[in-house]
């Protein structure tokens, strides 16, 4: 087996199915990413890359290679010459997380870059996609759109580098939004490093923008990762200051609201939880901007129950969780089916927690199913609450049929 077959079985993994694409493709994107027009890949050079003696790529190829694959150039098949160090050597000394780089390299993107002409136009443009990101996101999970919204982000940032005016504030805006999605579907996927880097992204952009509105968002997006942590303090702490601002729009009140409410259901105040969830309902009705993102509460049927019934999950109040939600899930459309098996994997443990493990494993059933096709981490952690809310009957057969019904998840793990 020669050395070229890695570069080969990445090359395919993309969807280039021929030498001479994956020349033009890299050149593209190598063009892009470091906004030189004259970056050249030849079909030449990738034949030699997967031949039996590949060489060693040039430093700039070897990151554009690395942004597209994920991947350095010795671990892609090609020869490492002596002495070369990866240009972020520095860096992994403190780096937990082995592929922080690719994370952050959206967002950290070396400048200046070459000005360009910015028509106003682009900005619509923008805003016009992230509807679609959205429902998408409902639809795929997170793993399929990181790679398509990081490189938008990218371009955004690159765009906002030569706007000027109101052209620029407004790219700044839509800049939030697409870093917030970014650090959503991180989030999502279980990697909570990556999703606060880009919640502080999120943060950064908003405030650069001055847009009241988007920093309180930002602000919720951040206590979203707190929740994650489990740090109630530091949830009520940032929806405070989120509410702090008397003029931002009723939308964000909400969502700072009920975020707050999960962070008092993480210090256990159920008088709380009601209390915030009652007084986020009596300002929905008035949620009427036009802003193009955190629309979650207009877009989520039964917003604030299934808040409520989450918040009650994680008090440990099973029987009136277990209601909420199946009262939240009748109005729950199939099309919404990332957020459908979370839901369902929350009602399975209260169920649990309820003293009803049959009810229980015939929820996980279903879960699995959909947690398998997402690849939510979040359902694969909600699925795991519920194996600890089971361990009562984890040696009865009703343990056993739990086992069962999740090894499809737990194989894939």
């Amino acid at each position: 087996m020669s050395r070229n077959d890695a570069l080969r079985a990445a090359r395919l993994r993309v969807g280039w199915r021929s030498m001479e694409a994956a020349a033009a493709a890299l050149t593209r994107h190598g063009q892009q990413l470091l906004d030189d027009t004259h970056f050249n890949v030849s079909p030449r050079s990738w034949r030699r890359w997967e031949g039996q003696e590949p060489g060693w790529p040039l430093e700039e190829t070897a990151l554009v290679l690395h942004h597209v694959f994920g991947k350095w150039p010795e671990d892609l098949g090609f020869t490492t010459p002596p002495g070369w160090f990866r240009p972020e050597h520095h860096e992994e000394a403190t780096m937990r997380n082995a592929g922080f780089l690719t994370v952050t390299a959206a967002a950290l993107v070396p400048g200046p870059t070459a000005p360009q002409h910015v028509d106003p136009g682009l900005v619509d443009y923008f805003q016009s996609q992230l509807e679609g990101h959205y429902r998408a996101d409902m639809l795929l999970g997170p793993h399929d759109l990181i790679g398509t919204l990081g490189p938008q982000y990218q371009l955004i940032d690159k765009l906002t580098r030569s706007a000027t005016g109101d052209t620029r504030r407004r790219l700044l805006r839509v800049g939030a939004a697409y870093a917030a999605l970014v650090g959503w579907l991180y989030q999502d996927a279980g990697d909570l490093s990556a999703a606060a880097f880009w919640r502080g992204v999120t943060q950064e952009v908003a405030l650069r923008a001055r847009d009241p509105h988007l920093v309180g968002y930002a602000m919720v997006n951040s206590a979203q990762v707190r929740t994650d942590l489990g740090d109630g303090a530091g949830v009520v702490d940032l929806c405070e200051a989120a509410l702090d601002d008397d003029q931002v729009v009723p939308k964000i009140r909400v969502m700072a609201m009920q975020q707050q409410a999960h962070g008092a259901s993480l210090m256990h105040d159920r008088d709380a939880v009601d209390r915030l969830i009652d007084g986020a309902g009596r300002i929905l009705p008035r949620d009427d901007d036009d802003l193009p993102w955190g629309n979650a509460c207009r877009r989520t049927p039964g917003y604030l129950e299934v808040q409520r019934a989450t918040c009650y999950g994680r008090l440990g109040l099973g029987a009136e969780a277990s209601d909420l939600w199946s009262q939240v899930l009748d109005a729950v459309p199939a099309t919404a089916r990332r957020d459908r098996g979370v839901y369902m994997a929350r009602h399975a443990t209260a169920a649990a927690t309820a003293r009803e493990p049959e009810q229980a494993v015939e929820i996980a059933r279903d879960v699995a199913v959909i947690a398998v096709e997402t690849g939510s981490a979040r359902m694969r952690r909600e699925l795991a609450t519920l194996e600890r809310a089971m361990r009562p009957w984890q040696d009865a057969p009703v343990g056993r049929d739990l086992a069962e019904a999740l090894a499809p998840v737990t194989e894939g793990s």
